[in-house]
């Protein structure tokens, strides 16, 4: 396998997500991954597609400040039922609760992505949308698939790479990265308007 290549400006991925991580090694491109020190709340009235774009924008700004002269990569993502904004469990009882609600339901996921030139300020966004539909979940399934998985920083409280998949009935989407955290479709469009030959 040969060795990432390197690319100027430099990439940096605003993020230290295991899983955005290994979406963007997919590209064979060398890069840096710095963690971003932003808030993730919502704001007032904002809604789940405004939050991702704007949470995107802050994090490739905040790690951007350290890069004068990088493509910053910023992402985040939020699921929804019925624009209920889930957000990330943080412990097993917050993830039952939200297994419990999704179960037998459609749920929407929002990621955003921002590229961000730090030389000539110039940035790009969007919001990638992202549906699944899961099955209906007994308590019991609930129970196993957290003992394995333990989904607790994951938005909607499953890892769809691993044995989450087994909780859906189908998807809906045009990326199945989106679903993990990073549209790596869109991804490549946003690196070639900046002049980044993938492949």
């Amino acid at each position: 396998m040969q060795q990432p290549r390197e690319i100027s400006p430099p990439l940096v991925l605003a993020s230290t997500s295991p899983f955005r991580k290994a979406i963007l090694e997919k590209l064979g491109i060398g890069f840096a991954t710095i963690a971003p020190s932003v808030s993730e709340a919502s704001l007032p009235g904002e809604s789940a597609q405004e939050l991702v774009k704007r949470l995107s924008l802050e994090k490739a700004q905040a790690v951007g400040q350290m890069y004068p002269a990088a493509l910053v990569i910023g992402s985040d993502q939020v699921a929804c039922i019925d624009k209920h904004i889930l957000g990330k469990p943080g412990n097993r009882q917050g993830a039952i609760e939200q297994l419990r609600s999704a179960s037998g339901r459609r749920v929407d996921f929002y990621t955003g992505l921002c590229l961000l030139n730090t030389a000539n300020g110039h940035q790009q966004l969007a919001c990638e949308p992202f549906t699944v539909h899961f099955r209906h979940l007994q308590q019991e399934q609930i129970e196993r698939y957290l003992d394995f998985d333990e989904p607790y920083n994951c938005a909607g409280s499953f890892k769809s790479e691993g044995l989450g998949i087994s909780l859906f009935e189908r998807l809906e989407g045009d990326d199945p990265n989106t679903l993990i955290g990073l549209p790596l479709i869109r991804l490549v469009d946003m690196l070639r308007e900046e002049g980044v030959r993938i492949p």
